[in-house]
């Protein structure tokens, strides 16, 4: 389960980032986060941005939708989807909700 908070633009989504990784792919859930690999190396915010990519291809969204609040240079990171509700960001997240690590 991915734990989800509202927030008054959108939902906060808790992502669990694995850079330089030997593919771009949405993993499934780890720790409550949605892990996302990028084969990016965590240099000069390249890998940030590769996830942010990875997150917008994966769950179909508009790069804009997508705003690291957190977690800058860190593994777990919190992303703002914007203009989305809760339960229309669960629906989309559900084909990944039954990975796991």
């Amino acid at each position: 389960m991915i734990d989800l908070e509202e927030h008054p633009d959108g939902v906060i989504l808790p992502v669990r980032a694995v850079p330089g990784a030997k593919k771009n792919e949405v993993r499934g859930v780890q720790n409550g986060s949605l892990k996302v690999c990028v084969t990016q190396i965590p240099e000069k915010g390249k890998a940030n941005k590769a996830i942010q990519e990875q997150l917008s291809h994966a769950l179909q969204l508009k790069k804009s939708q997508i705003e690291l609040l957190t977690g800058e240079t860190a593994s777990r990171k919190r992303f703002l989807i914007r203009d989305i509700t809760g339960e229309a960001l669960r629906r989309i997240l559900a084909p990944f909700l039954g990975k796991s690590d």
